[in-house]
């Protein structure tokens, strides 16, 4: 496990460092290497229509989290009705995507709000080209048993579990926001995602916020001993935005342009064939793959509520322009990012069209999007 560093601001530099340390999945993704770079060249503009033909032979690498991404286009049916049959690799958080994204090991993934802004302050083009929604109180911050946190402003003094370029480390940053205290007020622990749940449970940090199933496990292995801060404190520390981002290169590749179209269609069809049919889902992936209890797969899927595709929207880009906004004022940008640089919205035309033919929502609530 990491060892604590002093609270303070993030530096670019050490950020670099944080994702050179790749998952053990790198050492599999990197042997798929040579597929990632097939399908020939071509040079597809930035602003050309998004070509639908797939050549024989095009290869899609898919940067997994947890296996959820390849568990969802199989227990679906999508697997065997993409045009395209991807490879998927698996990692423990968004640094070590962007380190394949950089080695050319793979084209697409999907990631929280944050790892998309770090890639492009380090150089990196890599767009979003699609976002999903679920319920942002699904993240929570999770007590260590006997730490004395009840609200945010508990925090003060506190070890906080901290991943550099996560969606995690922008739910601290919105809390501490929310809380009207800074990084130097708390004790920054700077660790790996996979190292959340451990360091929780055993009192080596006092809060770490916890995405699912990685709460139901921290509440589980803690035999109710381990807390969660109310929501009604952490309401709007996390957007609960999701986004498929890839590579520049595999875009202007027209094979794989085409490859990564179908697989935005088949993904939506996925994501909306678990929220309608949530106990195979449960059982295929939670129970099956991620070894939870049934009543706790029950309570994960629970806690997403309903699942939306929103428009990439001037709404949408003024939520991610003020993620950008909260790292860049703590030091953890070297230089200012425009968050309207940052989205191809040519899928959204895909997007629209799976949603209408599977009877998705683009909005909460009929609102926005």
């Amino acid at each position: 496990m990491s060892s604590s560093a002093p609270a303070g601001r993030i530096r670019p530099a050490r950020h670099r460092k944080t994702i050179a340390r790749a998952a053990a999945g790198f050492a599999a993704l990197l042997a798929l290497a040579g597929c990632a770079s097939g399908g020939g060249t071509g040079g597809l503009a930035a602003d050309a229509p998004l070509p639908t033909e797939i050549p024989p032979g095009t290869k899609l690498v898919v940067a997994d989290q947890q296996e959820r991404l390849q568990s969802l286009f199989r227990a679906s049916g999508e697997f065997d009705k993409i045009p395209v049959k991807p490879a998927f690799a698996n990692f423990t958080g968004g640094p070590e995507v962007l380190e394949a994204f950089r080695s050319e090991a793979a084209d697409i993934a999907i990631v929280g709000d944050t790892p998309p802004i770090y890639a492009q302050a380090s150089g990196e083009d890599v767009p979003i080209i699609a976002a999903y929604r679920i319920d942002p109180n699904s993240t929570r911050f999770a007590v260590t048993p006997g730490a004395n946190v009840r609200t945010l402003s508990d925090l003060r003094g506190k070890k906080i579990a901290y991943a550099e370029g996560t969606a995690q480390q922008s739910s601290v940053l919105r809390a501490l926001e929310k809380a009207g205290l800074s990084t130097n007020d708390v004790q920054l622990v700077r660790l790996q995602l996979a190292e959340f749940n451990d360091a929780v449970r055993t009192g080596a940090v006092d809060v770490a916020p916890l995405n699912e199933p990685r709460l139901t496990r921290f509440l589980t292995q803690t035999g109710g001993q381990g807390t969660t801060i109310p929501v009604a404190e952490t309401e709007g520390t996390s957007t609960g935005l999701s986004f498929l981002y890839t590579r520049r290169a595999a875009l202007e590749d027209p094979a794989k342009a085409a490859a990564i179209r179908a697989f935005v269609d088949h993904f939506v069809a996925a994501r909306q064939w678990a929220a309608t049919h949530p106990s195979e889902w449960i059982d295929f992936y939670y129970v099956k793959n991620q070894g939870v209890t049934r009543a706790d797969g029950e309570r994960i899927v629970a806690s997403e509520g309903e699942v939306v595709f929103p428009k990439i929207d001037d709404a949408l880009i003024a939520t991610q322009q003020h993620t950008i906004d909260l790292l860049r004022a703590d030091g953890g940008l070297p230089k200012p990012l425009n968050a309207n640089e940052h989205f191809d919205r040519r899928f959204d035309a895909v997007v629209d069209e799976s949603v209408r033919r599977i009877g998705a929502s683009r909005a909460e609530n009929g609102h926005g999007g």
